[in-house]
């Protein structure tokens, strides 16, 4: 199977990045063709410092290699690099309704927290997401549950333009594990975990002990004392006890078997020192790979051949079929 997906640059990636999606790349890239891009355009859409932006893209790339991905098993590129990307969504933005695309949650969300840039590109977002799938003929695209919303409307792109110019397009499926896929806010349980709701709300997966330790140790729970699953009832203790349970691989019942009878300040302990123990191998590796800038650069060039060799390919029948006019 052909796999595609991204991620933003911006900011450092947090546990429920890593839960949600990118610990599901490091098992599909053992068994299938994968695609797996740093999404520098789409960050465009919120205001970046130009001075902190390429910095910050080249970090997340290796971040991505310090977690464990690797080049010689998939490709790894920035969408940017890759013009096609581009091409294909303002086609894209020719035959996809603005309804559809106003109706879009992220859209909604987005423009509420950016009031004072509400641009086209919030609007237009979804038509490049699904460029960026379809241009590889892209058959599954793992995301977390928020964006599954985005997914369905690719499938939809991908038929109207079968329908309009002839059949071009397989209709991508989501990948979404079964746990995991939203971990939620340390403070505010109710929310999912965001980069842009404060420090505080997230966990680095590069943290430092000593932070990951004031984290946890303050991060919301609930009333009573029994480490029981109820995301319902219990919510803040319920994501602390999914965290725990994806990073030691242990199923709820035995986590809650576990820490039955012991109180939440015990729970809250246990869980710090699993994460410093499970994270501090990647932190270390970040720091050694943000020195070999040489070796980065060429796995992004080498990540651009390989992504510009299938999306020429893709641009080359849709501009037949779209009736563009070739110089060739």
């Amino acid at each position: 199977m052909r796999i595609l997906s991204g991620i933003q640059p911006t900011g450092s990636m947090h546990i429920g990045n890593y839960l949600g999606a990118a610990k599901q790349w490091l098992k599909l890239q053992e068994d299938h063709e994968c695609f797996f891009m740093v999404v520098d355009l789409h960050a465009l859409t919120v205001a970046q410092n130009p001075a902190s932006f390429s910095k910050e893209t080249k970090e997340k790339i290796v971040e991505l290699l310090a977690i464990g991905l690797r080049p010689e098993t998939c490709t790894l590129f920035l969408q940017s690099s890759v013009k096609e990307h581009a091409e294909l969504a303002w086609i894209f933005n020719t035959i996809t309704p603005v309804s559809e695309l106003e109706r879009m949650t992220q859209f909604k969300d987005k423009s509420k927290k950016h009031k004072q840039n509400i641009n086209a590109g919030l609007l237009t977002y979804p038509a490049l997401m699904a460029a960026d799938i379809l241009l590889y003929k892209t058959e599954g695209v793992p995301v977390g549950k928020d964006q599954e919303q985005h997914i369905e409307l690719t499938r939809t792109i991908a038929r109207k333009f079968n329908t309009t110019y002839g059949q071009t397009f397989a209709e991508p499926k989501s990948l979404i594990q079964p746990e995991g896929a939203k971990i939620m806010s340390l403070i505010d349980p109710t929310k999912k975990m965001s980069k842009s709701d404060g420090e505080a709300n997230y966990l680095s997966l590069f943290e430092e002990p000593e932070s990951i330790q004031k984290k946890i140790m303050r991060a919301t729970t609930d009333k009573g004392k029994d480490i029981k699953y109820n995301p319902d009832k219990k919510p803040g203790i319920s994501n602390l006890m999914t965290i725990f349970s994806l990073f030691a691989n242990m199923p709820m019942k035995k986590v809650e078997q576990k820490f039955h009878g012991k109180g939440y300040a015990q729970f809250k302990k246990s869980l710090a020192d699993l994460l410093v123990k499970e994270l501090e191998p990647l932190r270390r590796k970040k720091q050694e790979l943000l020195q070999r800038d040489l070796y980065i650069q060429e796995i992004l060039r080498q990540g651009q051949r390989k992504a510009s060799s299938v999306a020429q390919d893709t641009m080359k029948e849709v501009r037949k079929k779209v009736g563009l006019l070739s110089l060739e």
